[in-house]
């Protein structure tokens, strides 16, 4: 009989054992978010030279100014498509080139019906293509694409999106980014960076980066 109550007290013991392990895991495993730490970044004091040249994308607004030709000048907002047109022109390819270069695609365009045609193109609302946006989803208080601009970090990110709900799990957010043809996965600590001032969980931020914010379980 005692041998029979020792075995019973045995198996018990094994099986809060194992269930304690389980569990050790499931909360290291919430605890833990994405994969790697990306280095701290460091802030921006001084003039480091202008970043890559801006891209037109889709949805953006350009001004388009036509030198001696005020009927042809005019906003125009660039199609989902990638495209637009214009008097004159029918259809223009405007996605991946900089402002420059599409102004010298409508000079070619125009030179067939104007001599000598002299456009300008500004860019005065920024979408960018998707390669050259940056996308908060999730527990963020206005999740959303933003264009990407040269030395951005994560906290230039959620200021931009408001920051985060009051049930977001910040520490568990993860940064999705393409590298070498594959995705990887890190850890962001935004309950670090937002609620305790810890610039250290500030990261840099590269074109194209999807940051990630879950619910709190709790």
């Amino acid at each position: 009989m005692q041998s029979l109550l020792k075995n019973i007290n045995d198996t018990a013991m094994n099986v809060a054992k194992v269930s304690l392990s389980i569990c050790l895991l499931v909360v290291a495993g919430c605890a833990g978010g994405g994969g790697g730490q990306l280095p701290s970044a460091q802030f921006v004091t001084s003039d480091e030279g202008p970043g890559p040249q801006y891209v037109v994308g889709p949805l953006d607004a350009l001004e388009v100014f036509v030198w001696r030709n005020p009927e042809l000048s005019r906003p125009i907002t660039v199609r989902p498509d990638g495209r637009f047109s214009m008097p004159l022109i029918d259809d223009i390819a405007a996605t991946g080139r900089t402002p420059t270069q599409l102004a010298r695609d409508i000079e070619e365009q125009l030179d067939q019906y104007i001599q000598s045609p002299i456009v300008t193109v500004i860019v005065s609302g920024f979408q960018g293509p998707f390669a050259q946006q940056v996308r908060v989803v999730g527990s963020a208080a206005v999740p959303q694409s933003i264009p990407y601009r040269a030395n951005m970090t994560l906290l230039d990110v959620m200021i931009a999106v408001g920051g985060m709900t009051e049930f977001a799990a910040g520490n568990r957010s993860t940064l999705a980014r393409v590298e070498n043809n594959s995705q990887e996965e890190y850890t962001v600590r935004l309950d670090d960076l937002l609620k305790d001032g810890d610039v250290s969980a500030n990261v840099n931020i590269e074109p194209g980066d999807v940051i990630i914010i879950p619910e709190s379980f709790f």
